[in-house]
């Protein structure tokens, strides 16, 4: 159950009722995601995993943390270890992680709260449940999401958002149906508090079951639908779509150099459909990803690993060497 909503959604701002005969994006593919593990052993679904890399652009990854309920001294997370050139997005469903960087940002986050991280030039940090969560046990749940930088930023100085759960923008379907949780981006004229370095939306909705929610979309940005849980149906056609399974739907991002005649998502709920939304303007450059960086070209991860290997990319701080 998600920690951040509200009694009655119609109590917000509500998004614009659906015109009749507006195209809606078609969708392209419905792929399940594959299981494995994490930093310490802690199990993911890697969302993202089972697409092609170009219908991604601008993202890289995502894995779906938990959810899980921990006995006492099983909670894990993950050592210090490096990253450059793109940022990592970590919301919080429900549970606590501990963040801590090379460049002094850190915190705790917990029940609906996102820290965003832009690792840039090079940072170190660390994500691990606290120390009386490891201790007692308890429910763990989120994501992490990898956002791509175009290589003029890839450089850029490190930089680190705390977003709580307060912060988030909430909003309704037109007919109260469903709870919408912007993240980050715009939605019909709705602002996300994430400050994105690539422009896009990223959303996390509950769609009750029955309900229909249906979501405008930028022309230019591509777009996603992963179900934490629940079933329910995606785009124009009625795609059938379960827990674990990434969507893909027709658009910019998917046909270069056309844009998609489609003007917004539809996501249909059998049961309580948890779902996140993402999509972004594709950055359209080559990607060399490997391990904790994500740059350009081969000579660019190199020089990265150089890098990190000197003492160029921070230093962990004193007392958690």
């Amino acid at each position: 159950m998600p920690a951040v909503t509200v009694e009655n959604p119609l109590s917000l701002p509500r998004l614009p009722e659906p015109t009749a005969g507006s195209p809606e994006r078609e969708v392209l593919a419905v792929e399940t995601a594959p299981s494995g593990f994490e930093g310490e052993g802690f199990p993911v679904r890697r969302a993202l995993a089972a697409i092609k890399p170009a219908y991604l652009d601008p993202f890289v990854m995502m894995d779906q943390m938990g959810e899980v309920d921990y006995a006492a001294g099983e909670p894990k997370g993950t050592p210090w270890h490096p990253h450059r050139g793109f940022e990592t997005v970590t919301y919080m469903i429900d549970g606590v992680m501990d963040h801590l960087d090379s460049n002094g940002g850190g915190g705790s986050i917990t029940n609906g709260d996102t820290q965003w991280m832009t690792a840039g030039a090079g940072i170190l940090h660390k994500e691990a449940p606290p120390e009386w969560l490891v201790q007692q046990g308890g429910l763990f749940h989120g994501i992490q999401l990898w956002v791509n930088l175009p290589g003029a930023k890839k450089m850029i100085a490190p930089k680190y958002q705390d977003i709580g759960s307060a912060s988030v923008t909430l909003l309704s379907s037109h007919d109260g149906g469903a709870l919408v949780r912007l993240i980050a981006g715009d939605l019909a004229g709705n602002v996300g508090p994430g400050s994105t370095q690539t422009p896009i939306t990223l959303l996390h909705a509950t769609v009750s079951p029955g309900a229909r929610l249906v979501l405008p979309w930028r022309k230019d940005f591509n777009a996603l639908a992963y179900a934490l849980s629940g079933r329910g149906t995606v785009g124009a056609g009625r795609r059938p779509f379960h827990s674990g399974q990434l969507a893909v739907f027709d658009g910019f991002g998917n046909r270069p150099g056309l844009l998609t005649s489609g003007e917004s998502l539809t996501i249909t709920a059998k049961d309580t459909l948890e779902v996140i939304v993402l999509g972004g303007e594709p950055i359209g450059e080559p990607v060399a990803h490997y391990g904790p960086f994500v740059m350009n070209t081969r000579a660019e991860l190199v020089q990265a690993f150089e890098d990190f290997q000197a003492g160029r990319l921070g230093t962990i701080p004193a007392g958690h060497v």
